[in-house]
């Protein structure tokens, strides 16, 4: 595992967290009520979006890839927040809030540590559209837990899935800034 690969990640992370934050300053935690299921059809809007910008190459609002891919990170977060943290209080404060984005992103950052060392940084050979469709293969992953009422006989839940949905739109952030500055 390479020093630049944590340092990629975290600088991603930290830009996530920036909006997460200033996000929280405009709507406040409201995202609070949503259940899990509602959460993954929020990623599953963004990843849906990203696959059409991919195929299509021309976006007609203003928004690019990147920002479908920190939005998932967001989401994702926001889910296992809501499967980890009890809805006691219904507007947290910012620090708050910051401690639950950070205990988070600190547990997808060990699974991924975990994850690559055992598979190499294999994610650098990979296509970014191949994380897209990853994406929302565990979306669908996802529904059909909820389906099954979060249970699984022997796969992972919808906190793994949710975890890995973080490390693959890393990823993917990372290849996309190696992309514009090699063409710089």
């Amino acid at each position: 595992m390479s020093n630049q690969t944590i340092q990629q990640y975290k600088e991603v992370i930290s830009s996530c967290r920036e909006i997460f934050l200033k996000k929280n300053l405009d709507y406040g935690s409201s995202w609070r009520i949503m259940r899990i299921s509602s959460l993954v059809d929020q990623i599953f809007i963004k990843a849906s979006r990203i696959r059409t910008l991919e195929e299509k190459g021309i976006a007609k609002v203003d928004e690019g890839i990147d920002s479908e891919f920190k939005g998932i990170i967001n989401y994702c977060i926001m889910g296992l927040i809501q499967l980890n943290i009890e809805f006691i209080e219904p507007n947290p404060n910012a620090e708050t809030l910051s401690q639950w984005y950070d205990a988070q992103t600190e547990a997808s950052l060990n699974l991924m540590l975990d994850k690559n060392h055992d598979y190499g940084e294999i994610w650098r050979q990979m296509l970014v559209s191949t994380f897209t469709d990853m994406l929302l293969m565990r979306v669908h992953r996802i529904h059909q837990i909820l389906a099954n009422n979060g249970k699984t006989t022997i796969s992972e839940g919808v906190e793994s899935n949710l975890m890995d949905m973080i490390n693959y739109s890393v990823f993917a952030l990372i290849h996309l800034k190696e992309k514009t500055n090699n063409h710089s």
